[in-house]
């Protein structure tokens, strides 16, 4: 049989981030890095998803985008994503008005909309944090980019194999 429409299965296009392995795709490199996502230039959108497993502040200034944007909020239990056990304060529009998640939600942020900074101000259990970017890549229309798009770090395929393993241990 043919393998004509496998070449569209990213396979464990994961980077590595701060707390544990990052799901990543875009439409382009990041700082000459390739993630395993970025294997399909002008790809129309760019999604991380990652676990926040302790309380840190997003490192990331007040900005805008040109374009579209949802931020994820979701528990990490897959089988109930209501158990969530977290709260986050994030800060949107030029009012500076914050905002409490303490529950599983989606925000969305629309083109313009300047937000930030996201605050994950108690984390009592790990939750699961999703940006979708309706762009091939992650750009900033207002604000500085203080290092975005970060370098991707990608897993060699010995520690990806070590990751399944301590995975299936546990």
């Amino acid at each position: 049989m043919a393998d004509k429409y496998g070449k569209y299965i990213i396979k464990e296009p994961i980077v590595k981030g701060r707390f544990a392995p990052v799901l990543h795709i875009c439409g382009e490199k990041h700082n000459g890095s390739e993630c395993g996502g970025s294997i399909f230039p002008g790809f129309p959108s760019e999604l991380t998803s990652m676990c926040i497993k302790e309380p840190f502040i997003m490192p990331a200034p007040v900005h805008a985008h040109d374009y579209d944007q949802l931020l994820c909020f979701t528990g990490g239990n897959p089988e109930n994503i209501f158990d969530f056990g977290a709260e986050i304060e994030i800060t949107l529009g030029e009012e500076e008005e914050k905002h409490i998640i303490d529950h599983t939600s989606m925000i969305y942020i629309p083109k313009g909309l300047l937000h930030c900074p996201i605050d994950f101000r108690k984390v009592e259990k790990p939750i699961i944090f999703t940006h979708i970017c309706f762009a091939p890549a992650y750009t900033r229309s207002q604000g500085e980019m203080n290092g975005h798009p970060q370098k991707r770090e990608r897993y060699t395929p010995q520690e990806i194999s070590d990751l399944k393993r301590s995975a299936t241990a546990t």
